[in-house]
């Protein structure tokens, strides 16, 4: 999992500091909501070829990690 989350990066000049994937300024909470609406990976990766399928995971990866734990 820590290889993965090597893919998403914090930078204050970047998409003013949010997560995004590194190399591509596509934020995680963008690709998250493209999930949560529904969209599949493959979806996904079919509508921004520049994203690898570990993109996504890392982005869910990154989610699990900050999500509160109840």
């Amino acid at each position: 999992m820590d290889d993965l989350l090597k893919r998403i990066t914090v930078d204050p000049q970047i998409c003013h500091g949010k997560p995004v994937v590194q190399g591509l300024r596509y934020p995680v909470e963008m690709l998250l909501e493209l999930m949560c609406a529904g969209m599949t990976i493959d979806e996904i990766l079919a509508d921004y070829e520049d994203l690898e399928r570990e993109d996504l995971l890392a982005t869910l990866s990154y989610a699990r990690r900050i999500a509160p734990e109840s």
